[in-house]
């Protein structure tokens, strides 16, 4: 099976954050795949952590190069029809990217974002948790 993984789910694994063990668990097993704009929010998410001071300087390319190891496919979306998700349920683009490319799939998303989850469902999508 494939599950499409939003970038928390990268972060919280490499970072070894508390729901790092059942991400692996959800995940063992089965391809992963992502929109292709996962790398760029991913250095985006990294330097936004760097400027809260939960990352340091030193920190960020390893974190990134920890991210690089973990196998996942990069899917090419429908911005548009993205874009029209987004406008329909008042979230933010980037996060309709991840629950497009799982309609586009037809798999199941892993998110840490409550939200996400909420709107994931809405539209069907199954939500692994």
């Amino acid at each position: 099976m494939r599950i499409v993984a939003d970038t928390n789910t990268f972060l919280a694994v490499t970072m070894k954050e508390p729901e790092r063990d059942d991400i692996i668990r959800l995940t063992s097993g089965h391809e992963v795949a992502a929109p292709e704009v996962l790398p760029f929010e991913l250095g985006n998410a990294l330097i936004a952590m760097l400027k809260k001071r939960r990352l340091r300087p030193a920190d960020i390319l390893s974190t990134w190069q920890a991210v690089c190891r973990i196998p996942v496919e990069l899917i090419r979306i429908d911005i548009r029809e993205a874009l029209v998700l987004a406008s329909e349920h008042g979230i933010y683009a980037y996060d309709a990217y991840f629950l497009v490319c799982a309609m586009q799939l037809g798999s199941p998303l892993i998110t840490l974002d409550g939200g996400m989850k909420a709107v994931a469902k809405r539209v069907g999508i199954k939500v692994l948790e």
